[in-house]
């Protein structure tokens, strides 16, 4: 069986929990995000004796990104959600994250380009120019979809439910 290039699995290992959260925070869903880190490996495979010379991670990232662009523009767009869920035994199936349950509602409600630079900027905690190389667009257009993306989040999580949230988002960068 082929080992691949070397280093490529030992990066593979390392470094795919940190990667597989920044896909999710892209896609908001857990198989769509493990189909995304998975498509972003396997593009960089081939590459890898180029790509492990430079900064690997920021490779493979600016790939999911690209990954996710083009996927956002596919004609299905998967299962549509259920108005309300069925009733789960068991007690509060949200297992007491509620505010886990809030954010990522407010961030499933922001536009597709506003989520990738609000989680490129603030949770992969990139800097804006980097967000622009990895987006595809210009430094202002960062600064201006962050913050209209921050604004959205910030006027979501303002009810009693998430306080705590929205003083992390006060601050212009979670803690």
């Amino acid at each position: 069986m082929d080992e691949g290039p070397p280093g490529f699995r030992e990066f593979v290992a390392t470094r795919s929990p940190a990667l597989l959260r920044l896909a999710w925070m892209l896609t908001l869903d857990a198989g769509a995000a493990e189909d995304l880190l998975q498509t972003a490996l396997a593009r960089t495979w081939p590459h890898w004796d180029r790509v492990a010379a430079g900064r690997p991670e920021a490779y493979v990232r600016q790939v999911m990104v690209r990954t996710a662009g083009a996927w956002r523009h596919r004609r299905w767009r998967g299962e549509v959600p259920a108005g309300r869920l069925p009733d789960v035994a068991g007690g509060d199936p949200t297992g007491g994250h509620d505010d886990r349950v809030v954010l990522v509602q407010a961030l499933a409600a922001l536009p597709a380009g506003q989520r990738q630079v609000v989680v490129l900027r603030y949770y992969a905690d990139l800097s804006e120019q980097e967000v622009a190389g990895l987006v595809g667009c210009s430094v202002g257009t960062v600064k201006s979809q962050a913050s209209k993306g921050l604004t959205r989040l910030r006027a979501a999580l303002a009810g009693p439910t998430a306080p705590v949230l929205a003083d992390v988002l006060e601050e212009g960068r979670p803690t």
